[in-house]
């Protein structure tokens, strides 16, 4: 039906109605109602007609999706109706002497609100009663009644016709809700019980509807609901609802972000604004993993000027699009810059012109079994690209630099982690004779980054298997990105000179059980998405390692930034590495890295670098 022809026909309706009522209300009243009464309510009739039209415009009942009303809708009707019933009555009061039949007004009232409410509210009852939509819903369990779940249950109700999922009962672990009904759906019982519920309801899809989930309880309710062999979808977290509201549109499937991230860190905002706020930051690798949420969080704190810089054109474009569109309104100078690191007189070019208050250097490869087999490249970009950004920064006295290190430049058995270990010395060299507060910042796998093992799970399983493990029991610490990057940024407001800050990085995670979740997450058995193992790669370690116990002060000096004690550092042990390394093969790289390495750990005692 087209919108003029449902106007009509609701005004034709209405028309009808108030025309009507009040005759039937005087006739219920007075029984023997005299002529003189009558034309006194055949002139109520023509007032009430008139005014219910007025009310009826401004409260826009003609302008409302009846499909959908609710409280809201009825409460429109009801002023509407009640104005015009208070105007009618003075239009009595002065055209009968002063007269009001107030029982008949009164009986008109209550039959306006049953016959206009009931004809707006009888096309929802018969479009939820009949209008079913799609047979082949899939029973769907609704985990939380509080508001988010019941937004959704109400959605999922209205919008039979557009979604796949039929709301069959909520599970909550208030025992005050138990055995209630919302929306005429039962909270059937807790959340311990969804397995029974799955089965005895024959549930095929669970939604998690609690936004405000803190990590530990998620990582636990989605191990319950994953025990049953329904698919599992979940409202965005809090910090992802900008808008305030959810919807059914907004509901996404369980990742492994979801599941192994942990809680927010509070930061230091008045230590990072006065680092950042009103001053020119300098980003190096922004158009990586790190270097580029580095660079979101980095504008959360309004810099006069941001330097996004790297190597990889579209990676740059793309940080340098996605930050002008967020902050277009901003008086932030966004400047991207095409420049390797490895190109000391561009970079020191750079530095000289711009003079940025703080340098985060992300610029770095990482990728381990590409750089057993091409250490030249590793220890170009890692080390001599560090160190051209770090002579930079103390030739032109900037204040503050962060090395973002890795986890795996400890006792490394890599060229990867043995190149980030020597930057970490290189830093760790200026730092002693310096006036730029030189710091490196050490952490693990960073989850969904290019290159980690998340993404290649994704595509893998998408393909229908198999996934590819190296070992069972092989192991890693992860930290969400936003999570490292935020760290990474707190850690610099910390520095003093010299320090390898340590970042928390919680219980390593067995590669293994976080393919099996991922499988399971996205919707498939074991039998159908087998796991392959295809034994331990080039240069890899079974267990990665942030420090020992007795490498790591015992307090922590920031939630989850610990401080490591690291061994002197001399620089003869790279510089002649950084020399000499094109006269050297393959071989001779790795064990020229190594014996640097292990040299500083045998011959040096550990002690503090404060």
């Amino acid at each position: 039906m087209g919108y003029k022809q449902r106007i009509f026909l609701l005004i034709l309706l209405d028309s009808l109605i108030v025309s009507t009522a009040i005759f039937i209300a005087s006739w219920i009243v007075y029984p023997d109602l005299s002529f003189a009464a009558i034309d006194a309510m055949a002139i109520t009739a023509i007032a009430l007609l008139l005014f219910h039209h007025l009310f009826a415009f401004i409260y826009k009942l003609y302008h409302k999706v009846w499909a959908y009303a609710s409280i809201g809708e009825l409460m429109a009707i009801v002023k509407a109706i009640t104005f015009t019933i208070t105007a009618t009555g003075l239009v009595q009061f002065f055209a009968n002497d002063f007269t009001i039949y107030r029982r008949a007004l009164i009986v008109t009232w209550l039959l306006h609100i049953i016959l206009i409410g009931g004809s707006r509210f009888v096309w929802r009852v018969y479009r939820d009663r009949y209008m079913q939509g799609n047979e082949n819903r899939k029973r769907t369990l609704i985990v939380g009644a509080g508001s988010a779940g019941a937004m959704i249950a109400r959605q999922l109700k209205n919008e039979q016709q557009h979604t796949e999922l039929l709301p069959i009962a909520f599970a909550d672990d208030d025992m005050a809700k138990h055995k209630m009904q919302l929306y005429d759906l039962p909270v059937a019982g807790s959340t311990k019980e969804i397995p029974d519920l799955v089965k005895d309801l024959e549930i095929e899809h669970i939604v998690i509807a609690i936004p405000s989930l803190t990590n530990g309880a998620l990582t636990e309710l989605v191990a319950i609901c994953n025990s049953t062999n329904a698919k599992v979808q979940m409202v965005p977290k809090i910090e992802d609802i900008v808008s305030g509201k959810i919807s059914v549109n907004s509901l996404k499937n369980v990742d492994v972000e979801d599941v192994l991230g942990r809680d927010p860190v509070e930061l230091d905002i008045n230590s990072i604004s006065e680092y950042v706020t009103s001053n020119t930051v300098m980003v190096t690798g922004a158009g990586g993993s790190i270097g580029s949420e580095i660079c979101r969080q980095l504008m959360r704190f309004t810099p006069s000027k941001i330097l996004i810089v790297g190597h990889g054109e579209f990676s740059i474009y793309s940080i340098d699009m996605e930050l002008r569109q967020k902050y277009q309104n901003s008086e932030i100078d966004i400047v991207p810059i095409i420049a390797d690191v490895q190109d000391r007189k561009r970079i020191f070019e750079i530095v000289q012109e711009h003079n940025p208050r703080i340098i985060y250097h992300a610029a770095a490869h990482k990728h381990v079994p590409l750089m057993e087999y091409n250490p030249h490249e590793a220890v170009k970009n890692n080390i001599i690209g560090t160190k051209n950004v770090a002579d930079a920064a103390d030739a032109f006295g900037i204040h503050t630099f962060v090395l973002v290190s890795t986890d795996k430049a400890v006792n490394p058995t890599n060229v990867m982690g043995a190149t980030k270990r020597v930057a970490e010395m290189v830093v760790q060299d200026l730092a002693t004779r310096s006036n730029t507060k030189f710091v490196a910042v050490r952490f693990g796998n960073v989850l969904g980054s290019r290159g980690s093992v998340i993404p290649l799970f994704k595509k893998q399983i998408e393909k229908g298997g198999p996934v590819t493990v190296t070992h069972p029991d092989m192991t890693r610490f992860f930290m969400t990105i936003p999570e490292a990057s935020r760290l990474v940024i707190q850690a610099g407001t910390l520095a003093k000179g010299g320090e390898i800050f340590v970042l928390d990085m919680g219980a390593p995670v067995k590669i293994v059980d976080l393919a099996k979740n991922l499988i399971k997450l996205s919707g498939y058995t074991e039998e159908e998405i087998p796991i392959e193992y295809t034994g331990i790669r080039p240069g890899e370690k079974m267990y990665e390692e942030l420090l020992g116990e007795d490498e790591v002060h015992p307090e922590a000096i920031y939630e989850k930034i610990y401080v490591g004690k690291t061994v002197e550092v001399y620089a003869d042990h790279f510089n002649e590495l950084i020399n000499h390394f094109n006269q050297l093969n393959n071989t001779e790289i790795k064990d020229k890295l190594m014996k640097i390495v292990f040299e500083e750990f045998e011959e040096k005692k550990v002690g503090s670098i404060n």
